[in-house]
């Protein structure tokens, strides 16, 4: 299994952060610090989720961290890449961190995602990194933090009753990290013996490619040139299924998910191919 991270020119985009890439992780993590501030109760439930507002916060300011010092090149560990591992990684280091106060919490979020746009300063960009989810760049970190806040502060934002912060172009910058980790939580059961060549398109935006031969994946940039199958899907929605804040069912029941091409019932098994990272 491999991905292919390139531009649309076909270069690789490795070792440079995307236009935007930067504003992007200091404002989500700006906006996720302003739902978080002034929260008396940080006891109250995350929807869908098993932890409260304050342990949601406490993962987020952790993580940032972590990715922080990963960029920084300093060798971390933080579970063995599988889903188990990562949750009882996170379950430990929660345990081990004693701060719920909001305030506290958002301050942290944004002084760490600030520590890892630091860290890109400072060192080669291009150098390889070990993440709890594989090597990758100190860009391909960058937009990996993207989507871990993009994700978590929606949860928060549903849990405080107030909008959420993702948007296309914000989605768009998280694909970096999704072409490069999709090989790497493809659900193992799923595509045994699958061929299949899939284009996936954001509705307003780009898209990539993914084609499985005989169970093996490949991700990269640029579609097939004739897919079996075509997904158009509406960005938010693309990254909240991606991330498993989201049903593919309903997705398409309300015509956010289109697909069509020589085989179009590829398409509502895509989702069920791979794990929420």
């Amino acid at each position: 299994m491999r991905s292919i991270v390139e531009s649309a020119a076909g270069q690789d985009v490795r070792g440079t952060l995307p236009e935007g890439l930067a504003d992007a992780i200091r404002g989500t993590a700006e906006e996720i610090a302003a739902l978080l501030r002034g929260v008396a109760d940080t006891g109250a439930p995350v929807p869908r989720s098993e932890w409260s507002v304050g342990e949601a916060a406490a993962h987020l300011a952790q993580a940032n961290e972590l990715m922080a010092d990963i960029a920084a090149g300093h060798e971390r560990s933080h579970g063995d890449g599988t889903p188990q591992s990562l949750a009882a990684a996170n379950e430990r280091a929660l345990a081990e961190f004693a701060e719920r106060g909001a305030d506290a919490l958002a301050d942290m979020i944004v002084a760490q995602a600030d520590a890892y746009l630091s860290a890109m300063d400072r060192g080669a960009a291009a150098e390889a990194v070990f993440t709890p989810l594989g090597p990758m760049s100190r860009a391909e970190l960058g937009s990996y933090l993207l989507t871990h806040m993009l994700g978590h502060g929606y949860d928060l934002a549903r849990a405080v009753g107030r909008p959420h912060m993702l948007n296309r172009a914000r989605v768009e910058l998280a694909l970096p990290f999704m072409i490069t980790v999709m090989p790497r939580v493809t659900n193992a059961a799923a595509p045994a013996g699958l061929t299949a060549s899939y284009t996936v398109r954001m509705r307003g935006g780009t898209g990539f490619g993914v084609t499985f031969t005989g169970g093996a994946v490949e991700v990269g940039v640029h579609p097939p040139s004739r897919p079996d199958c075509t997904i158009l899907i509406e960005p938010v929605t693309f990254l909240l299924m991606a991330l498993g804040r989201c049903e593919p069912w309903g997705a398409i029941a309300r015509g956010r998910v289109l697909a069509w091409g020589r085989k179009p019932w590829l398409g509502p098994r895509f989702p069920t191919l791979f794990t929420a990272p």
